[in-house]
């Protein structure tokens, strides 16, 4: 029962993510781009850190036995996610102003929402599933989803606006993304016997985030030649890795 508690709590605040970085779009505020691509760049390590050092490993002792099984379901969730990024919704990008041309095109909008949805879905999933499997594990994942939360937000309301939709449509999808997250959650927590399987699942999808979603954005400036007062943003990864050991050395030490 407390772990339930826990994971309402989370849930909730996880999806206050959402809504922030919805409310700096629709809420008439402007946005400061480069302090967003400076905490996309800080989740990228974290979530890399995390997904790497402290999920898989995890993964691997509950599929002692069988590592390949462990593995497929761990790609699946990375195929997944380049399924619903890339084929679903081939013009999502993370913080990034999106171009008008390319958002007014028919049903685009809807399949980003869509792509977004998926990816919240299972941000819930990887934080339910890691919150049933240890305390410490959970309160990891929840601070490493959590840091990339409103990136996430502000990138679907923007998506709307730049469809031509209202900002009551934009609000909307916001709170959608949001409920999705929620909803992760619920669904691992009505099927606990499925978390053999989430975990893993939601490990590929973790380091689909990390290392195809966040990373290329917070690198696109030098792709594009563009090395000026921002650029230092790549060194904010490693940054993220380095807040993920130290929580990592902390909740070791506090949890003993």
């Amino acid at each position: 029962m407390k772990e339930i508690y826990s994971l309402i709590v989370i849930g909730l605040v996880a999806a206050g993510g959402n809504l922030l970085g919805g409310y700096f779009i629709v809420g008439r505020q402007t946005p400061r781009h480069h302090l967003l691509r400076k905490l996309t760049a800080i989740g990228a390590g974290f979530l890399l850190g995390a997904v790497i050092l402290e999920v898989i490993p995890e993964v691997s002792e509950h599929w002692v036995g069988n590592p390949g099984g462990a593995m497929a379901w761990l790609l699946g969730g990375y195929l997944l996610l380049q399924f619903a990024e890339h084929t679903i919704a081939p013009h999502l990008h993370f913080t990034e102003e999106t171009h008008h041309h390319e958002m007014r095109e028919e049903g685009v909008a809807f399949r980003a929402m869509l792509g977004l949805s998926i990816h919240a879905f299972f941000d819930g999933v990887a934080m339910a599933a890691g919150m049933l499997t240890s305390f410490r594990l959970g309160l990891v994942l929840f601070l490493a989803v959590s840091l990339h939360k409103i990136p996430e937000g502000f990138t679907i309301a923007s998506i709307m606006l730049s469809a031509g939709r209202d900002r009551r449509v934009a609000w909307r999808a916001t709170m959608l993304i949001a409920a999705a997250t929620i909803g992760g959650i619920v669904a691992v927590t009505i099927i606990q016997p499925a978390i053999r399987y989430a975990l893993p699942f939601s490990a590929g999808v973790t380091l689909y985030v990390a290392a195809t979603d966040l990373i290329p954005e917070v690198n696109h400036e030098f792709a594009h030649g563009h090395r000026d007062k921002h650029s230092g943003n790549s060194l904010l990864v490693f940054a993220g890795v380095a807040l993920f050991l130290a929580t990592h050395w902390l909740l070791m030490l506090g949890l003993r």
